[in-house]
């Protein structure tokens, strides 16, 4: 059913993936299609803010990835079949189409351009990988003691070492006491896909080099050295590659800030 958001169009549904998942989604506005890919522990509501800056150019897509919010969660999980999550929604809007990933959402929209998706622009905002010496091995010991925490059903103490990483902990104890907390722990399996999806957490250089789309890495000149390092390595290993920073941005970039860099991108010749 169509409603109007003032003089945008907007509409939800859902598709079927390829394994039978319902996968929910939300189209706002006309015009080019362009679906935005979340990151860890976020759902299609978390990219609202940057859609509805877009939707006066575009017809932005936002969607629950599976085991979030209103979509289903057919295991056992792969990152094929998050890979038929997003080709069943480019079939849904008629490809090729723009993409957006933000964190490992981008690195879930690199991987669907890689095994050949028809994404005919590509944009992703600071791709969790590691371009450090020794990177590999502290993302491994992190990714065994999260999944070992969600193996046995422990998603409140994984969801707290994900966080223990970005957060001091006064703010995470804060977190805790907040009417979020219940919301992020009923995702926080979800956590286990997006370490698959960064695979061994290095820049997946191979893959990137199979990468036909045109691709704009953005990162923020105020996050960690190594989340902008990882970014300018991503660039390079892509054939048409191109980087940008934000001045000063951190991974939690500002919507507003965003969205004309995506704009421009998106509509260029």
């Amino acid at each position: 059913m169509d409603e109007m958001n003032g003089t945008l169009s907007r509409s939800r549904g859902r598709v079927t993936s390829g394994d039978g998942t319902p996968i929910a989604y939300e189209r706002r506005g006309e015009g080019a299609p362009v679906i935005l890919v979340g990151g860890a522990l976020c759902t299609g509501e978390t990219e609202r803010p940057l859609a509805e800056l877009l939707a006066p150019r575009f017809s932005v897509v936002t969607y629950d990835r599976r085991g979030r919010g209103g979509s289903g969660d057919t295991g056992p999980y792969t990152v094929e079949r998050e890979i038929d999550d997003l080709a069943a929604l480019i079939d849904e809007v008629g490809g090729p189409v723009a993409v957006h990933g933000t964190s490992s959402g981008g690195a879930l929209a690199l991987a669907a351009a890689a095994a050949g998706l028809p994404i005919d622009r590509l944009s992703v905002y600071e791709p969790p990988f590691s371009a450090e010496a020794g990177g590999r091995e502290t993302f491994g010991d992190h990714r065994r003691r999260l999944t070992g925490l969600l193996d046995r059903g422990r998603r409140a103490a994984a969801l707290e070492l994900f966080l223990a990483d970005a957060m001091a902990p006064e703010a995470l104890a804060g977190m805790r006491r907040s009417e979020m907390w219940p919301r992020l722990e009923a995702v926080a399996h979800t956590l286990a896909y997006d370490h698959a999806v960064l695979g061994d957490g290095g820049v997946p250089t191979e893959r990137l080099g199979r990468i036909h789309a045109c691709v704009l890495v953005v990162d923020g000149g105020s996050s960690p050295a190594w989340m902008r390092r990882a970014a300018r390595g991503v660039s390079t290993a892509l054939p048409r590659g191109r980087h940008r920073t934000l001045t000063g941005q951190t991974h939690m970039v500002a919507p507003h800030v965003l969205a004309p860099v995506l704009e421009e991108f998106y509509e260029e010749e």
